[in-house]
């Protein structure tokens, strides 16, 4: 019976999908009757290591369950002040929150302190367990950080792998879906959205979400942008996120195919009431990814029952039924440029809402709080 949990990593007052995630879980526990505390940081990153404008989100705390700052990345004796202090709690569980090595040497050190009582088991809940821009770190940490966690649980089958790849005790690992991320308001009528962004209603738009980085492949999609078959509909490419690239080869680009007036690019961190807007506007969603593990914007579209086009990297395909919900497409500008084209062509949109309001249903998270509790 799990009584008492400790979540550590990434949480408000920190920005990002990962930190929503920690969040949201905690919200489910709490619902069902779990004594919950999260445990974040009071220095996350160093400034000099962090690309972009501010660590910090502007949104209110979620109520419902403490959040205390008190990890330093950095500092090896704060990492067994805090192991101690979660130890005297004696909780059941504690969940590390893990997606880069940088965190691996912090989270091993805690997760030995703290299972010196002899109750506490601590799981790794893995985003991401080799990033996407790989590096010496990796070989290093992770192994490490696998080592001192009891089991796991993978948001990918793409991760449960690599997670297999580096356990060499065989510990228990369940792979379950990343759930919705339902938290960023309701769905509204397009014309609200429009008006809100000041954009333009005669126009169609496609949506590329998230921080900007090379292996999210907005290069492809610009490329398949300019297919000359698209220029038969009223449609323009909506990219918004902060740029964590330097933007000038994009804007090149652009330029290049000369798509500068039917491009809009919201260079800027989008704030959480603001994510429904860009959303809700949207015809289809759009992750050119070239290389990925899961993707929360896929559960955010599923949350505003947007159609989606992922390529086949990954685990993206594994959540995205081709055909059904959208396309799952091979990572160039062709391939994706075919599918944009067959959505407007066929009329799509209506016949994939229909398909995403059904695949849905299986993205709650009570099956992660489920899971966890059969992992334990």
């Amino acid at each position: 019976m799990l009584e008492k949990i400790v979540i550590v990593g990434t949480s408000h007052p920190y920005r990002g999908g990962i930190a929503a995630f920690t969040d949201r879980l905690a919200t489910e526990f709490v619902k069902e009757g779990v004594d919950i505390e999260v445990v974040t940081f009071k220095l996350q990153y160093p400034s000099f290591l962090f690309p972009g404008k501010t660590q910090y989100s502007d949104a209110k705390a979620p109520a419902g369950f403490p959040i205390e700052r008190k990890v330093n990345s950095i500092n090896p004796l704060n990492w067994i002040k805090v192991g101690k202090e979660i130890r005297k709690k004696n909780p059941d569980l504690v969940i590390f929150t893990y997606w880069m090595s940088f965190f691996a040497p912090c989270f091993n050190k805690i997760a030995k302190v703290v299972k010196r009582n002899g109750h506490t088991k601590c799981i790794g809940l893995i985003h991401n367990m080799i990033p996407h821009e790989k590096s010496l770190l990796d070989k290093i940490f992770a192994p490490r950080f696998v080592k001192a966690m009891d089991g796991f649980v993978a948001l990918s089958k793409a991760v449960l792998n690599d997670i297999a790849s580096l356990d060499k005790q065989n510990k228990p690992k369940i792979f379950v879906p990343h759930p919705l991320y339902d938290h960023f308001g309701e769905i509204m009528d397009r014309t609200e959205a429009v008006k809100h962004l000041d954009l333009d209603p005669n126009y169609r738009y496609l949506l590329f979400f998230g921080l900007v980085r090379a292996y999210k492949g907005l290069d492809i999609l610009i490329d398949a942008f300019a297919d000359e078959r698209l220029r038969k509909y009223p449609v323009k490419l909506l990219i918004a996120g902060e740029f964590y690239d330097d933007p000038k080869s994009y804007l090149e680009q652009i330029e290049k195919h000369g798509l500068s007036d039917l491009i809009i690019i919201k260079n800027q961190y989008i704030s959480d009431n603001e994510v429904k807007y860009y959303f809700n506007i949207s015809d289809i969603v759009v992750q050119p990814y070239k290389s990925a593990t899961q993707s929360g914007v896929t559960q955010v579209a599923y949350h505003f029952e947007k159609p989606m086009l992922v390529t086949n990297v990954g685990g993206l395909g594994e959540i995205i039924p081709n055909g059904k919900v959208g396309y799952v497409v091979e990572p160039k500008p062709s391939s994706v440029a075919d599918a944009l084209v067959d959505f407007y062509e066929n009329e799509r949109y209506d016949a994939f809402v229909e398909g995403v309001k059904e695949e849905k249903k299986k993205y709650q998270w009570s099956n992660m709080t489920d899971a966890i509790k059969k992992l334990l």
